[in-house]
């Protein structure tokens, strides 16, 4: 939850607490409004931890409205009975966080407690509005807890599908590679026959060439086993090199000016690592189009170490406090899928100041000897 709605909220719980604090001095007298008011802190307190804890911070916050409810009722207690607005406001909040979020018996228990202590507010002050306040509370937590536990469920279920998509996809571009590694390996070592008839001191620069293609075709066999197991830590990869200068300069037509840096020496890379570097830049691309319109340049910068390759999109677009969330979508899933199955790292959001980063960062596997 983000810093302004915890403000706003907790800006709500005070006002509900000083309007019930008020009401209640009017009505039963200076001193009646502070049990109430206790309450109402703890509850509404509790409801602005409720993302660190939600089953205890709900259970506490129960049975502190069950001892508002309760203690009243004691003989010779002259105070208010029931839950006060501002307490049934903070409850509606606890139960709403736990029906949304928690395992379905927690979350039913939880809401069932909650009715109960509805049920006893009936019980108790059947003539008065507190207690329809109360029900109509609990009714639109669990209304709305349930509503935003469903389009939880579904956003959950479409991540899925978009990470398993991808990785069938890379599934799919790894056997062409797998294919091709073998087809090569075929034709190598069918030379390597004729060599050994013709030049035998050659042969050994056709086996060490045999020898790498082996290697090349076990690595991305390795990951294609690992794309199909298709679980939650699944391996690696995808297809050949693609120009990054055609996919700039197709941009530059439709968007802000795109400044390319990639590397000047000619080292191959493995095609999966060239795919996806393709592929990360072409969605954080698409992504500038999308939702930073106002960008006026992007930095596009592909460097390459002993052991990785690193890719960063930068665009100067100036700050929007709605642009985060809606740039943190699926493409960012599939994106992060394709990265950590080659063993990389990803990182996206906004930079200091203006605009935005992705910058990724992917291992290119070294030979193994002999």
């Amino acid at each position: 939850m983000s810093v302004f709605s915890t403000v706003g909220l907790a800006v709500a719980f005070l006002t509900a607490i000083a309007v019930q604090a008020v009401a209640l001095a009017q009505t039963w007298g200076a001193a009646s409004w502070v049990p109430g008011a206790a309450a109402s802190v703890v509850v509404c307190g509790l409801a602005l931890l409720r993302h660190r804890e939600r089953t205890w911070t709900s259970v506490v916050g129960l049975v502190v409205a069950a001892l508002s409810v309760l203690v009243p009722l004691l003989p010779g207690t002259r105070l208010p009975a029931g839950l006060g607005p501002s307490t049934a406001l903070g409850l509606a909040v606890l139960i709403g966080s736990a029906v949304r979020a928690l395992p379905p018996v927690r979350a039913g228990t939880i809401a069932g407690a909650g009715l109960l202590l509805v049920a006893a507010q009936f019980a108790t002050r059947p003539v008065t509005a507190v207690p329809a306040i109360a029900a109509v509370a609990w009714l639109a937590a669990v209304g709305v807890g349930l509503s935003l536990r469903r389009l939880d469920e579904h956003a959950k279920a479409t991540a899925q599908q978009v990470r398993r998509t991808e990785r069938l996809e890379l599934a799919r571009e790894l056997h062409d590679i797998v294919a091709h590694h073998i087809t090569g390996m075929l034709i190598q070592a069918q030379a390597a026959q004729v060599v050994a008839r013709r030049n035998p001191e050659d042969v050994s620069d056709s086996l060490t060439e045999i020898e790498t293609a082996g290697f090349e075709a076990m690595a991305a066999m390795r990951r294609v086993v690992g794309l199909l197991r298709d679980t939650d830590d699944a391996a690696p990869a995808s297809p050949g090199p693609e120009g990054l200068g055609a996919l700039v300069e197709r941009f530059s037509r439709q968007g802000p000016k795109v400044r390319l840096s990639v590397p000047d020496d000619d080292t191959r890379w493995p095609p999966e690592v060239t795919s996806t570097v393709y592929r990360i830049v072409q969605e954080s691309l698409t992504n500038v189009l999308r939702h930073a319109r106002h960008a006026h340049s992007i930095d596009v910068t592909v460097g390459r170490d002993a052991d990785a390759v690193t890719v960063e999109v930068r665009d100067d677009a100036p700050p929007n406090s709605a642009r985060s969330h809606h740039r943190g979508g699926y493409g960012l899933v599939g994106m992060r899928e394709r990265v950590e199955t080659l063993g990389g790292s990803l990182h996206a959001g906004p930079r200091p100041g203006a605009g935005w980063s992705v910058r990724a960062t992917l291992p290119v596997p070294t030979r193994e000897p002999g």
